[in-house]
């Protein structure tokens, strides 16, 4: 049988004090944004002076976390783009491209091996990172220009590198104040201090706490929102969580046991846990979006599956991704607070 869910601890003090750090550290985002912008300033407005006249022949993302600009930049940049997590780079790659790289971590082997790949082919290099990390060190060069950041933070970090690229034409207008007040609502909307019945990230922990989520975002980057989503539930309440694809999630919805409502709740057979579909829309109307849509909480519909939604749709597409982001992250957070003493 799942693990038993106590609400009461999501109101609790003395329950909420033993998850603080992880609390803070969620409350602490938008100032994280505004923090990093800040410090890389200098550096942002040097790296535009030096690339204003330069136009790559395409842009190379590289390293561990180039799906988030991959998100952000396929479907605006004017030149080709591709994200190459690995830690190397396409064979074709040269003094003639621009490789990006976010490196928020001081000690990451695999994105210092794709940098030094990238200083030793005569690329243009724009990193952001701590100027005294690893990455750092293995990114010297003529071509290289650093982005300081030291907060750690991925979202940050890749606010910075969106800002670079907007002011060298090639990617959207990413507005970092933007982006860091969409994460102070989330913070206030789902503060500790909110009782569940105004949070909307208890709420959601609630509604999913017997349940495997299934978590489905139409846009790019809501997809992309929704696969940080599950790995928060995954890595902090030790439940399955899937997110996909319409396509990949239809099965599992259809597989699902028709809902009865005769069944004994304290049974072992009504312990497993039904599967629950979690929507985080940002806004996106386009047909095929409406179309996954309609499928997705059709097939829910006739098996009895929960439907949940997250929704954001105002500001710029980075600030609506922020906003789902955070508030999975916060709901992962309650849902494992809840969980704590099952």
């Amino acid at each position: 049988m799942p693990g038993y869910f106590d609400e009461s601890r999501l109101d609790d003090e003395a329950a909420l004090a033993a998850s603080d750090a992880v609390l803070r550290r969620l409350a602490g985002a938008g100032a994280r944004v505004r923090a990093a912008v800040d410090q890389a300033a200098e550096a942002i407005a040097d790296a535009v002076s030096r690339h204003e006249d330069f136009r790559p022949r395409a842009v190379i993302a590289a390293g561990p976390d180039s799906r988030l600009l991959r998100a952000v930049l396929e479907p605006w940049c004017p030149v080709p783009f591709v994200a190459w997590p690995g830690p190397a780079l396409p064979g074709w790659a040269g003094g003639l491209d621009l490789v990006v790289m976010l490196a928020p971590e001081r000690s990451d082997p695999a994105a210092a091996s794709a940098v030094a790949e990238a200083v030793r082919r005569g690329c243009q290099v724009v990193v952001a990172c701590e100027a005294d990390s690893m990455v750092a060190e293995h990114a010297q060069g003529r071509w290289t220009t650093i982005l300081p950041t030291d907060t750690g933070d991925q979202l940050a970090t890749a606010v910075v590198m969106l800002d670079y690229l907007h002011r060298v034409e090639l990617g959207p207008a990413t507005d970092p104040e933007q982006v860091a007040t969409a994460l102070d609502e989330v913070a206030i909307a789902c503060s500790p201090f909110r009782d569940l019945a105004v949070n909307p990230a208890k709420m959601l922990a609630i509604s999913l706490a017997d349940a495997q989520p299934l978590v489905w975002g139409g846009s790019v980057l809501a997809a992309r929102a929704a696969r940080r989503v599950a790995e928060f539930i995954r890595r902090d309440s030790g439940r399955p969580a899937l997110a996909g694809d319409a396509e990949h999630l239809l099965p599992v919805i259809g597989a699902a046991r028709p809902r009865d409502v005769f069944v004994d709740p304290f049974a072992d057979e009504a312990g497993d846990l039904r599967p629950a579909l979690l929507v985080l829309d940002d806004g996106a109307e386009d047909a095929v979006v409406r179309e996954q849509r309609g499928h997705l909480q059709a097939a829910a519909s006739a098996r009895g599956v929960r439907v949940e939604t997250l929704r954001h749709d105002t500001g710029s597409e980075v600030a609506r991704y922020a906003w789902l982001h955070l508030a999975g992250g916060y709901a992962s957070t309650y849902l494992a607070l809840g969980l704590a003493d099952s």
